[in-house]
């Protein structure tokens, strides 16, 4: 049999680098990735990555820093899919040390906030709170607060067949007494037991006093055992990153978080090559070195030469690429995403340094288009900011079941001192806004999202041939993976065209 001809096949498209240096100033939608040789499955593609020197994700997702973002119910999410949530610092600095302190204490099995009720509450409360909430048990206490004395305990199997009219009396008349409660300072173990053998799906935590001090869920539980990619500590506790700046008084925001377990913080500054930011880094690394620092945010390899000269452990890249962000528009002062994050992300490679990419990220393609550049991570805001587990509450617009989204640097969130300080403003008279405020559709659940994004991110590694982000890394720098121009005609043919209509569904 004659032997099979190998046969010679130009190169098509152009490596990373030919790529940026022929065509500057480019971003996510001006390029697409050519496909390479698949020899594996889709499910086999390791999405682990670095988020700093010494803190390593399963998934590389992180939900921004702003308060229309992440506070503990963003970071826990965030958590229990593979990536970590950065707590906004738009609040004091007793209410975001909680915040930590809440994503540090979940893993453990126990709420220690729960939202507690009194028993002068009504059915039509409940539905209310049902609502706001998104779950229906609710521990009822003489104050209606968190140390009262337990009475009773609601959940939907008690209202749920409760007619209409019948919404205005008490919840006393509806609610479990019969209760299975465990004593306070009883150990993870022992109550997972009790809760077992009760076939409960609450377990009050009282002192010896009858007032209730937590409360344990059996579907907290069972979330346990459903997130096998949990971002965890050393001491199976979830991981959590808070934002601060770089003020005198953010060194006493930083004791706090410090205390509360904060596993990473991020320098928050719009321009983060200053001497503010330094001096910052300098002050960390000797007074708490087990904390990791992600610096930024910056554009060019100047801008992180001089944070990673400080000892920062990732950087933060982007300057006005965000939906809500006016950056470039207002100040003429940027750097459009895609060649922002190559150049930092190849500077900051040579020296052992992770980057996060931070804006202009809208799609599962976009996540992928980063980290063929050279990201570990990327950073999310708009794309998480419909979510449930995003801070404030659902509207209705339209017909449309909205959140609000706003940039920390509009003018509603420089009202507060954290989005003063990221933009440098805090002691101006008059504020030049650099963000805008505006609304983002229902987006469902986190724990919906995240999945849909790891399996996009997934599947655009197999078509390109890498096993995983490490390997796509490689192939970045290599010249492996291939990248080619689009033009205005190609991005329209890339997307959905020639119907007369079409719902677009992501998942």
């Amino acid at each position: 049999m004659a032997t099979p001809k190998v046969l010679f096949a130009p190169e098509d498209g152009l490596s990373c680098a030919e790529f940026i240096e022929k065509h500057q100033g480019l971003t996510y939608n001006d390029f697409i990735l050519l496909p390479g040789f698949i020899d594996f499955e889709a499910n086999e593609v390791d999405l682990s990555t670095h988020l700093t020197k010494d803190i390593v994700l399963k998934a590389p997702f992180v939900s921004s820093p702003m308060d229309t973002v992440t506070e503990a119910n963003m970071a826990t999410a965030m958590a229990l899919m593979g990536g970590i949530g950065i707590i906004h610092n738009n609040m004091d600095a007793d209410r975001q040390a909680a915040e930590v302190r809440k994503v540090k204490k979940y893993e453990q099995g126990f709420i220690t906030d729960p939202v507690v009720i009194s028993k002068d509450c009504t059915v039509a409360d409940i539905l209310e709170l049902k609502e706001k909430y998104g779950f229906s048990g609710f521990p009822v206490t003489d104050t209606g607060k968190l140390g009262g004395k337990l009475i009773g305990l609601v959940t939907s199997r008690d209202i749920d067949f409760v007619p209409h009219s019948d919404h205005g009396r008490p919840i006393t008349d509806f609610m479990s007494t019969d209760l299975v409660t465990a004593k306070s300072g009883c150990k993870l173990p022992e109550a997972n037991k009790i809760m077992q053998e009760s076939r409960k799906g609450k377990l009050p935590i009282v002192n010896e006093s009858g007032e209730i001090v937590a409360l344990m869920s059996r579907t907290d539980l069972k979330k346990n055992r459903e997130f096998p990619l949990s971002t965890k500590d050393e001491k199976k506790q979830l991981r959590v990153g808070a934002a601060i700046g770089t003020r005198e008084a953010d060194k006493e925001r930083l004791a706090m978080l410090a205390a509360a377990g904060v596993d990473v913080v991020v320098l928050d500054s719009s321009q983060g090559n200053s001497v503010y930011q330094i001096s910052m880094i300098k002050h960390i690394l000797q007074s708490y070195p087990n904390i990791q620092i992600i610096a930024g945010n910056v554009v060019t390899s100047k801008q992180a030469r001089n944070l990673i000269e400080a000892g920062c452990h990732a950087l933060r890249v982007g300057m006005g690429s965000g939906s809500i962000c006016i950056t470039q528009e207002v100040l003429a002062v940027g750097r459009p995403q895609g060649i922002a994050v190559y150049t930092v992300a190849d500077y900051a490679r040579r020296h052992g340094v992770p980057i996060i990419a931070d804006g202009g990220v809208s799609s599962a393609g976009h996540i992928m288009k980063a980290m063929s550049l050279g990201a570990s991570t990327v950073m999310m805001g708009g794309m998480l900011a419909g979510t449930n587990e995003a801070p404030g509450e659902y509207y209705f617009q339209d017909g449309a079941r909205l959140k609000r989204y706003r940039g920390m640097g509009s003018l509603n969130a420089m009202e507060h001192r954290g989005g003063q300080q990221r933009y440098y403003s805090e002691e101006q008279s008059i504020k030049v806004a650099q963000g805008v405020s505006g609304a983002v559709k229902d987006r469902g659940s986190v724990l919906r999202v995240c999945p849909y994004l790891s399996q996009g991110l997934k599947q655009g590694c197999q078509d390109v041939g890498a096993r995983s982000l490490e390997h796509l890394r490689q192939m970045t720098y290599s010249g492996d993976l291939r990248f080619q121009i689009r033009s205005s005609s190609a991005k329209s043919e890339g997307g959905v065209h020639g119907l007369h209509s079409y719902e677009k569904r992501y998942f």
